[in-house]
């Protein structure tokens, strides 16, 4: 990954300061003083993605016999729409068919993390997290599902509260053989 990112807290506080001013607030109100550290805190947060290696979480690999499908559903995840600068919120189902190792199961949700919490598009964040699982694993296929309400047309915009964005990202035998497709996205979706 390039050079990990600094977040320049300075500048945040700034264009807090700015947009404030902007909409007619008074940044000297009781409520507001604190409010550009705050955002600047939060933006921290929930980019903290931005810093992070996802190669980092690929260390806990382990050579294993099992040529069965190993998946993790349900997995939450929040993220920030680049867009309009709105989070998006939902899970994700990964799975993997092993070639020769398996990944600490902890890891699988750290990469989500890692990934979602960037300024992202979920197309993207999918296809990021089934590509990078691909490469680093050497699995016999991929396949993430992600799930995830938009807050940018939930509340604003449309305001079509309630209405959920599924993207999918198969990568190897889950994208070349349907009854492998079949069975993992039936896994994924299975109470």
């Amino acid at each position: 990954m390039s050079e990990r990112k600094k977040i320049d807290f300075g500048k945040i506080e700034k264009a807090v300061k700015d947009i404030l001013e902007a909409v007619g607030e008074d940044i000297s109100r009781e409520g507001l003083k604190l409010t550009p550290k705050r955002v600047a805190n939060m933006y921290a947060e929930l980019l903290a993605g931005s810093g992070e290696d996802p190669a980092d979480h690929i260390k806990s690999l382990f050579k294993e016999k099992c040529d069965e499908i190993v998946l993790l559903r349900d997995i939450p995840f929040y993220s920030i729409c680049e867009h309009h600068m709105m989070p998006f919120i939902g899970k994700a189902h990964v799975a993997y068919l092993p070639n020769q190792y398996v990944l600490g199961v902890s890891k699988l949700a750290r990469i989500v993390d890692c990934f979602a919490k960037r300024l992202q598009v979920q197309e993207r964040l999918t296809a990021q997290i089934a590509d990078f699982l691909n490469e680093h694993l050497r699995p016999q296929g991929v396949a993430v599902v992600l799930e995830a309400s938009h807050s940018c047309m939930t509340i604003r915009g449309i305001k079509k509260p309630g209405s959920i964005m599924v993207t999918s990202a198969l990568r190897g035998t889950f994208k070349k053989d349907p009854r492998s497709r079949a069975e993992v996205l039936s896994l994924m979706h299975s109470s």
